[in-house]
């Protein structure tokens, strides 16, 4: 079969740390891709087809979207080391966002068959050590990524097991073409990562709170509708972008705010002005840029909550009165997994209340999508689609 694969030289730097991560006979695993990775090219290449584990499925892609840990993969610092800072081995088919078809089931599946149409998580969670038991899959100690650490779905073919798989059938009910039911379904994980932070890892908020998003890409922009779609009373949205300004409107944002128009004070100032100075309920940070959460936390109201979603290599120095006097509190989150995550963000679609396809901008073959990801990535507003 066709895939895009990533390729790169281990070549760790001098502060890396313990760099390895145990994988006996299987791809060589960098704990942090950032200190290990030099040279990071991806290649339109033949592979072998997979084939399924006995409690695993074959998956035909029919849309698989490019994220932005994609472009870190190939996108390089001034020493030619790849600019992703979290897990990944190579060499390893990308993509993690994916909706397909069943091609081929395992002989212990029995929820599964051919045909199917389904979606899956990037989180191959163990089911076994102290987190997962816990219910926290998200934090599973001996998690493998698809896409990271195994091969992944900007292929014509996918394997994975199927407890990671999810039906898109409540799409197909609700009559969305088939076509377009596949690219939602390549958009369902991440708006499942922001579904974790807002619900799960920040506990919720109240009908008609006040919500503030940094950073409007693909994730913000999925918490700017599932905050609509939960009864958020005003949304403000941050961002420099133009078009991801109009996509937050879209997604329900009440105001859409470049942050290089603002005054001094800059976010902060103007998240007190939004709101007549009484503060945000729950500030959502899904930028990664410095500076972002001191302003977020200088303008929480009582019992508010920052959360962070954006990873960045910046600090933070936050005045502890800022959270203390108010009784706020700063939230981190990671992941998508548990919860029913996946399976409650098919529904808000099906329904009708979360118009995430939206998002995309562009399609393209996996050839189209090679060249995209050649080493100097293309960003557009929206999200980009491989069709294989």
């Amino acid at each position: 079969m066709r895939a895009l694969v990533l390729r790169a030289d281990w070549e760790p730097r001098e502060d890396g740390g313990d760099v390895a991560v145990p994988r006996p006979g299987r791809v060589r695993v960098a704990r942090r891709g950032s200190s290990t990775w030099r040279r990071p090219r991806i290649a339109l290449e033949q592979v072998p087809d997979p084939a399924p584990r006995p409690d695993g499925v074959v998956i035909r892609v029919r849309a698989a979207g490019i994220c932005g840990s994609d472009l870190h993969f190939v996108e390089r610092d001034r020493d030619g080391y790849m600019l992703y800072p979290g897990m990944v081995g190579t060499p390893v088919v990308t993509g993690h966002e994916f909706g397909g078809v069943v091609e081929a089931v395992g002989a212990e599946v029995r929820d599964l068959a051919v045909g199917d149409p389904v979606c899956a998580e990037e989180i191959a969670w163990c089911g076994d050590c102290f987190a997962c038991r816990s219910g926290r899959p998200n934090n599973c100690t001996r998690l493998d990524e698809l896409g990271f650490t195994f091969d992944g779905a900007h292929a014509e073919l996918v394997a994975t097991r199927a407890r990671y798989c999810w039906s898109l059938a409540p799409l197909l009910e609700a009559g969305f073409p088939p076509d377009r039911v596949f690219e939602l379904g390549a958009l369902v994980e991440p708006t499942a990562v922001a579904y974790i932070g807002l619900f799960v890892s920040a506990g919720g908020f109240a009908p008609g709170s006040r919500v503030g998003v940094v950073g409007a890409g693909p994730i913000g922009l999925a918490a700017i509708g599932l905050a609509r779609a939960a009864g958020a009373g005003r949304i403000v949205a941050f961002e420099p972008s133009e078009g991801r300004r109009e996509l937050a409107r879209i997604m329900g944002a009440d105001e859409t705010i470049d942050p290089a128009d603002l005054r001094p004070g800059g976010v902060a100032a103007r998240a007190r002005e939004s709101t007549q100075g009484r503060g945000l309920d729950l500030w959502v940070e899904a930028s990664g840029a410095a500076g972002v959460t001191e302003a977020m936390s200088a303008t929480l109201s009582p019992g508010g909550r920052v959360l962070l979603l954006g990873r960045g290599p910046h600090r933070v120095d936050l005045d502890p009165e800022w959270l203390i006097v108010p009784g706020a509190a700063l939230q981190g989150s990671i992941g998508h997994a548990g919860s029913g995550a996946f399976g409650r963000v098919i529904d808000l679609i099906a329904a009708g209340r979360l118009p995430i396809g939206d998002l995309v901008s562009r399609r393209v073959d996996l050839a189209e999508g090679a060249t995209l990801l050649d080493g100097r990535p293309v960003r557009d507003a929206g999200k980009t689609i491989i069709r294989p």
